[in-house]
């Protein structure tokens, strides 16, 4: 009776894999569920639902640059043109470049998006119910990776128990369906899981995705219009070919501010 001590392993690591998954999921719907009112969103929530803190980082530069208050080179680097932030992420912005007033972009990017200016917005958004909590998305995802281990755990068991020397008088093939169950247990979740998980982006909830796909269908033209396209599709939306190529140059040939 080795096989019955191992379908009962099985059993135990596709039960508590499934459970875990469906708890997780259960939270992350709860983001959903007390989400507020309807409201607009401005610029960088929709550009931290659209990518996250690094997205929101890119508007500002791009922002900024649109308004010639800072000068982004195709070599890579930013120059600060007006010192005056209008509100806290420029700020932040202006104080990464630093005290010279010039900077290469990508570590300016980088302390951008780790502002306080940015975590405040996670946190209104997260408050709204408009984007996932840190917990609630690594929470599915180690669900679903548990889930996971347990099909080649409850596979690789059952294989174990068909390639034992026989000790009872149970046919091979009803030994396989008895471990059939437990695997379909966990096939069954991860497809469940599949279907009503995947409205969930990394940041944003589907009530979030819902605020988004308005922001994008509404008529508008101008500045804005490309700067919400920013805001949801990051910088590959950018039009200008030389401000595009200033945040992918790696920037080995540092810019230097003319002498005058």
């Amino acid at each position: 009776m080795y096989w019955v001590l191992l379908l009962l392993l099985a059993w135990a690591a596709a039960g508590t894999a499934c459970t875990r998954l469906c708890l997780a999921a259960v939270r992350a719907a709860a983001v959903d569920a007390d989400a507020g009112r309807v409201r607009d969103l401005t610029l960088y929530e929709a550009a931290f639902l659209s990518g996250g803190p690094g997205r929101v980082a890119d508007l500002a530069l791009v922002s900024m640059a649109r308004q010639r208050r800072l000068l982004l080179a195709h070599t890579g680097w930013a120059t600060v043109v007006d010192p005056r932030g209008r509100d806290d992420l420029e700020r932040s912005v202006i104080g990464a470049i630093g005290p010279e007033g010039q900077s290469l972009i990508a570590p300016v990017r980088a302390t951008a998006a780790a502002a306080d200016a940015v975590r405040g917005i996670a946190d209104r958004l997260v408050s709204a119910g408009l984007a996932v909590p840190d917990g609630a998305r690594a929470g599915v995802a180690a669900g679903v990776r548990q889930v996971q281990l347990a099909v080649v755990a409850v596979a690789a068991l059952g294989a174990a128990a068909l390639l034992t020397p026989a000790q009872s008088d149970m046919p091979r093939h009803l030994i396989a369906l008895w471990f059939g169950l437990p695997l379909a247990l966990t096939l069954s979740c991860l497809a469940i899981a599949r279907i009503e998980v995947h409205p969930y982006s990394r940041w944003a909830s589907p009530a979030g995705q819902r605020l988004l796909g308005a922001l994008t269908r509404r008529p508008g033209g101008g500045d804005r219009t490309d700067l919400t396209s920013v805001a949801v599709h990051g910088i590959r939306a950018i039009g200008e070919p030389d401000l595009r190529a200033a945040f992918a140059h790696g920037g080995e040939q540092p810019y230097r501010r003319e002498a005058r």
